[in-house]
């Protein structure tokens, strides 16, 4: 029965499919917005990554829908809809991947469907039309057969490239920061043949990640991080350790043929309206170097600046002090008594490093945090998509992090709470465990768990990789508290506690990024584009107004020609394609007009 039924469903999901996209490029050739519109379910989500707007922007309901598309229908002349697989059906719900042409490229995209209409609709440009990467049947010969007086060798047209960027040719992109945000844009702007220099105060790529505590380690699983162009080895560790993440940026630097320059410090920028470019300082290894970029990337991390707290006798402490981002590791601290304020994963994996040399070790946590055990967070939270259980099914990195992206911020967690639920389940012994010993955890405040709180405000949390069992167990010992002083010898709370220390370490977290932009460029320009990262979904730590996508990243600021790119290895990868795009297009002379630039609602 199974075995009869089943094509008839199939053929009855893409027949539903199939008119759907025939009335919408129907409805948009007729450039009838509200016919087009009328194809949504009433409750509604329209997620478009560059390919109509020029933005990463999702809209909502049909007022949403027929407003994006009055402003962007006639530029956009969006086409040839088609389905590229069989769609599939689930609970009343059409699942379909889709491609389409625009005026300027190539896109592709998701729906789903519901008996009302579009319930999600995801659209994103993946290639600018004459203006392909060099790969596949297009990638280029190498070799250059035949004699040829005046041959160039590959090696000698790098040298010459590298000499001459910056000095007798501009830039056309300045990308400040050179950790993985950096480096994966700058792979991306490379094959789109746009002129660029990654700078990083760092003597090598790498650097950021084999100057941090012995101990880290990624705790996303490999199949959620590779990088463009190139995946990992399959034999690669699932948790790769941070020399090791190091030694791999440095080697894909070097073959992706980045225009990388290391030990360079960006000292100061400014933009010149009238001639619409910046003026870029740089120290390069000792030597001033300025130049005329007329975009400007910060891709400065996520996380933004250290948060380092001002304490009234943090100038008497007669221990060392220091914030996590500058934990050297455990080994001059054992049998010493440490401090770390802090219960998120930096506090967690420092906290499990120093008691395995012998320190003692407290941790002060300020506020609840959310703990997920890595197991549970691999097999629950992302198997279906990034495991090698996906990829059996057949699933691939492209298509799962399309998969991710076809989601709408707006109803995100509605699909997160039943997976953190289930590990709720699953590890309820060790959270009963941990509580009684008086951690303070939650699940978030909609109970929709890590990843909603790292979109919302990236923090709060920890991917439990062992150090939870010791503050659990006592080993670690766990105390509740604001730091209000430091004494000497100790640290003081609000309840009037005193901790013996050693060492105080602040994994106090970081700010915005656009602490960054205040500091490169100016106040005045930080205020300009404001807040850097989160939804507005007035959730702790993530003000309102609801944005509908993370604040400024990866897309136009309020400030011409200057973009925020970072997160994680998986955004690294995922958004560098559509930031390059925007970044390709502008250098190429392609009109892209923005659809609802960034509001600013706060600044910082």
């Amino acid at each position: 029965m199974t075995q009869t039924l089943e094509p008839a469903a199939a053929t009855g999901a893409s027949e539903r499919v199939d008119t759907w996209l025939a009335d919408f490029e129907a409805a948009l050739a007729a450039r009838d917005a509200e016919r087009a519109a009328g194809l949504f379910a009433t409750t509604s989500f329209w997620r478009d990554l560059v390919a109509f707007t020029w933005n990463i922007t999702t809209v909502e309901n049909r007022d949403g829908v027929a407003d994006l598309l009055r402003s962007t229908m006639g530029s956009t002349d969006a086409r040839n809809f088609h389905t590229t697989e069989e769609p599939t059906e689930a609970d009343g719900v059409v699942d379909a991947w889709i491609g389409f042409d625009t005026a300027v490229g190539r896109a592709r995209g998701h729906l789903r469907l519901t008996d009302e209409g579009a319930w999600t609709l995801l659209t994103t440009l993946y290639e600018l039309t004459g203006h392909e990467e060099p790969q596949g049947e297009r990638r280029p010969m190498g070799a250059e057969h035949g004699v040829n007086r005046e041959r160039v060798t590959w090696a000698e047209a790098r040298r010459a490239e590298q000499e001459e960027m910056g000095r007798t040719r501009q830039p056309y992109v300045v990308v400040v920061g050179g950790g993985q945000g950096g480096i994966a844009l700058g792979a991306r702007l490379k094959q789109l043949g746009v002129p660029h220099v990654v700078v990083d105060r760092h003597p090598r790529p790498g650097d950021q990640w084999r100057s941090r505590y012995k101990s880290l380690c990624l705790h996303d699983p490999v199949w959620y991080d590779h990088l463009p162009y190139i995946d990992f080895p399959k034999n690669w560790p699932v948790f790769a350790p941070k020399d090791k993440i190091g030694d791999w940026l440095e080697f894909y630097t070097r073959v992706m043929e980045i225009n990388y320059w290391s030990s360079t410090t960006c000292t100061r920028a400014s933009y010149d309206e009238s001639a619409g470019r910046w003026t870029v300082v740089v120290d390069r290894d000792g030597e001033e170097i300025t130049l005329h970029p007329e975009q400007l990337v910060l891709a400065t991390g996520m996380s933004g600046k250290p948060n380092v707290p001002t304490l009234p006798g943090q100038d008497v402490f007669r221990g060392e002090q220091h914030h996590s981002s500058k934990h050297p590791g455990p080994d001059a601290y054992r049998d010493k008594k440490v401090v770390v304020v802090g219960s998120n994963n930096s506090a967690f994996d420092i906290c499990g490093a120093l008691w395995e040399v012998g320190a003692d070790v407290t941790m002060v946590q300020r506020s609840s945090t959310h703990i997920v055990k890595s197991d549970s967070l691999m097999d629950l939270g992302l198997g279906d998509l990034y495991s090698e259980r996906a990829l059996a099914a057949g699933m691939t990195t492209q298509k799962a992090d399309m998969t991710f992206a076809s989601i709408p911020y707006r109803i995100m967690h509605t699909f997160q709470q039943p997976v953190y639920a289930a590990i709720k389940e699953r590890d309820q012994e060790f959270y009963d465990r941990l509580e009684a010993a008086g951690f303070r955890h939650d699940w978030g405040d909609d109970d929709s768990g890590l990843f909603m709180k790292y979109l919302r405000r990236g923090s709060g949390y920890y991917i439990d990789v062992g150090a939870a069992d010791l503050v659990a167990d006592g080993d670690v010992k766990l105390v509740q508290g604001q730091v209000v002083e430091l004494t000497e010898h100790t640290v003081k709370l609000d309840d009037g506690t005193e901790l013996e220390a050693d060492l105080v370490v602040y994994a106090t977290g970081y700010g915005s990024m656009n602490g960054w932009a205040a500091d490169l460029i100016s106040q005045e320009v930080a205020d300009k584009v404001g807040k850097v990262w989160g939804l507005g979904s007035d959730t702790t730590k993530d003000p309102g107004p609801w944005e509908g996508e993370q604040r400024n990243m990866w897309k136009p600021t309020q400030q011409e020609g200057l973009w925020f790119h970072g997160g994680n290895l998986h955004q690294s990868r995922h958004y560098s394609l559509y930031l390059a795009l925007q970044l390709k297009a502008r250098y190429e002379g392609i009109p892209t007009p923005v659809y609802r630039l960034q509001e600013v609602h706060h600044t910082s």
